[in-house]
């Protein structure tokens, strides 16, 4: 009875939604920097087809410069082939995802070897997501974050489609979709018996994660 007295109280709701962002962010940020997350996938995109509007979303403006520049080198290599092209690409994959954890407040530890195991709650977001069915990520996260969780759900599902050429548009669903991400990885965090906060997941995730960038058109 007591912990339904809570789920009443203005108080401990608010508290707790809070925890679960916390928790989230350090978890579902280091995502974005294995080639299965979806900053690197969106890097992928953009070098072989030479859109550099993929990756610009994924940093803060004033990082810009920096990023196209490593860009045009990379593509230059391209042409160039063999190692010069390898290292240019490698250049500007560390700088892209080293630019969007900064912009995230996170530090920088390098790009991840591929296949690490990542947290199952954010495979059901990206299905969720995909197939705008909200009822697949609610068993996640607790009751009393049920309303918070259906407005970021309900934000990310609005920016998903935009044009590749609209910075503005893409940045809002990034910003969308990273905050619904983080939510519902928190969410699971605190569902599990006995999962303390902070620690990561057990279990394993696809590869394929990390379609954000399959919103621009």
């Amino acid at each position: 009875m007591r912990e339904n007295t809570r789920l009443t109280n203005p108080a401990w709701v608010l508290g707790t939604a809070l925890l679960l962002l916390t928790a989230a962010a350090g978890e579902a940020r280091a995502h974005c920097d294995t080639p299965e997350g979806p900053v690197l996938v969106a890097a992928r995109a953009a070098l072989e087809r030479g859109e550099v509007n993929r990756v610009l979303i994924w940093v803060q403006p004033g990082d810009e410069a920096a990023l196209r520049a490593e860009f045009d080198r990379a593509q230059a290599a391209r042409r160039a082939g063999g190692q010069e092209q390898e290292v240019a690409e490698r250049r500007f994959l560390e700088t892209l995802v080293r630019l969007h954890r900064q912009g995230e407040g996170a530090p920088y530890t390098g790009i991840k070897p591929a296949g690490l195991p990542v947290p199952p709650a954010v495979a059901a977001a990206d299905q969720a997501l995909a197939r705008g069915e909200l009822a697949l990520v609610s068993r996640l996260v607790p009751p009393a974050s049920q309303a918070g969780l259906e407005e970021l759900f309900r934000a990310a599902l609005a920016r998903r489609q935009f044009s590749a050429d609209d910075l503005a548009a893409g940045r809002a669903y990034v910003k969308a979709y990273v905050e619904y991400v983080h939510f519902v990885e928190g969410g699971q965090a605190h569902s599990e018996p006995g999962h303390a906060h902070g620690q990561p997941a057990r279990d394993g995730h696809p590869a394929g994660h990390g379609h954000a960038e399959g919103g621009a058109r």
